[in-house]
């Protein structure tokens, strides 16, 4: 398959970029510079911007599904993710691809969880304040897109190899699911893009 990859210099996206080139995917990757993503067999990097929509197009134009990687950067990310994914929707619906897979964050849906604590539903919606409401924005904007995608809400992220040991859970986390390696989210995405799994849900990943 031809796969196009936003964010595969990032920490989960070169954990995805590994595993897709490993599959023998052609992988074509959208970064602000080609030399921060190695060079590969199999691999094609055009330099550009997330938020710029004919970079985007550029990448998505000819791919069987695409994989966002990107994720919250803080008080810093002045929505991209939402930015990102209107354009991503608008590069493929003009490009006649249905399948995408993107990162977001359990984190931005805990007021919602029946079972977080008080104490936690109160601190972190306000120190994430900013990087949460753009995570649900992107949410909202491919919910809505009419594609065939699967939104990944990872735990909280650590380092470390992939165990393939995590559980999953629609929505939330599941019970006492506190965190997730990288590597484990990378796995799970490929695993969901090669099963044609998880279509129209937003699984939650943690051990």
């Amino acid at each position: 398959m031809r796969i196009a990859l936003l964010g595969g210099s990032g920490r989960i996206g070169s954990e995805v970029l590994d595993m897709l080139l490993a599959d023998d995917h052609d992988v074509q990757v959208l970064a602000r510079s080609e030399s921060s993503v190695r060079s590969a067999t199999g691999l094609t990097v055009t330099e550009g911007d997330a938020l710029d929509q004919e970079s985007v197009a550029a990448v998505v134009k000819g791919a069987d599904a695409v994989m966002s990687a990107l994720g919250p950067r803080g008080a810093k990310s002045k929505g991209l993710l939402a930015g990102a994914a209107a354009n991503t929707v608008a590069a493929m619906n003009d490009a006649g691809v249905r399948r995408l897979i993107a990162v977001s964050a359990a984190g931005a849906f805990i007021g919602a969880d029946p079972d977080s604590g008080a104490l936690t539903k109160v601190i972190l919606p306000v120190v994430f304040a900013k990087p949460f409401a753009d995570v649900r924005r992107m949410e909202d904007v491919i919910r809505a897109s009419g594609l065939e995608w699967t939104l990944v809400r990872p735990a909280r992220l650590v380092g470390g190899p992939a165990t393939g040991q995590y559980r999953t859970r629609s929505d939330f986390p599941p019970q006492g699911g506190m965190k997730i390696t990288r590597a484990d989210v990378a796995q799970f995405m490929v695993d969901a893009l090669s099963q044609h799994s998880w279509i129209g849900a937003s699984p939650v990943l943690a051990y």
